[in-house]
């Protein structure tokens, strides 16, 4: 009988759970649902425009940091973009030699705290139009509007633009961006 209730229990417990996951808001990205209550790598694993950029993330061993509690925001290139760099440099920077490179690459795609698009319009607007962002990795980016897309700009002159904005997680936001950020 207990053995029953306990089983009783559990299922209750993960029909609950399920629900709860099924009543969230979710954004669409790559195909998948993305849902607020899971973390950036629980989410961006299930998307098929993400396979490049979990790739880079597992061979620049941050994981365990983008599954930490944050929070984040993340401008997540797709693998389109990756595809713009020029042929081999994805296949170089995946190589464990170059582990450093690509950390120092991925990380400047992070900013700390949780910017979802209403924060990033108060600081472009608190910024006479132009919001300038720190890194993770130390660097900058500067953050405008043009017409109704967000506009980034890396440190070498190269401009990306939000695809998909506000995809919440429970440890942050991702911004999905064309291109990839260079420092």
């Amino acid at each position: 009988m207990k053995k029953l209730i306990s089983f009783a229990c559990l299922a209750i417990t993960f029909f609950a759970s399920n629900m709860a996951i099924a009543q969230e808001k979710t954004t669409m990205v790559g195909g998948a649902a993305m849902y607020p209550s899971k973390n950036i790598i629980e989410n961006a694993v299930n998307s098929k425009d993400h396979t490049t950029l979990v790739a880079a993330v597992k061979a620049a061993d941050l994981v365990e940091t983008l599954q930490g509690k944050g929070p984040f925001t993340v401008f997540a290139p797709t693998n389109k973009a990756f595809n713009k760099l020029p042929k081999g440099t994805v296949e170089t920077l995946l190589k464990p030699e170059n582990k450093s490179m690509l950390q120092g690459i991925l990380t400047y795609h992070v900013v700390a705290g949780r910017l979802d698009s209403k924060a990033i319009a108060e600081k472009i607007k608190a910024g006479g139009g132009k919001a300038e962002l720190t890194t993770v990795q130390g660097g900058k980016l500067w953050l405008w509007m043009k017409g109704s897309n967000l506009i980034i700009k890396d440190e070498k002159g190269g401009m990306a633009t939000v695809t998909i904005k506000d995809v919440y997680q429970s440890n942050g936001v991702i911004h999905v961006v064309d291109n990839v950020l260079m420092h």
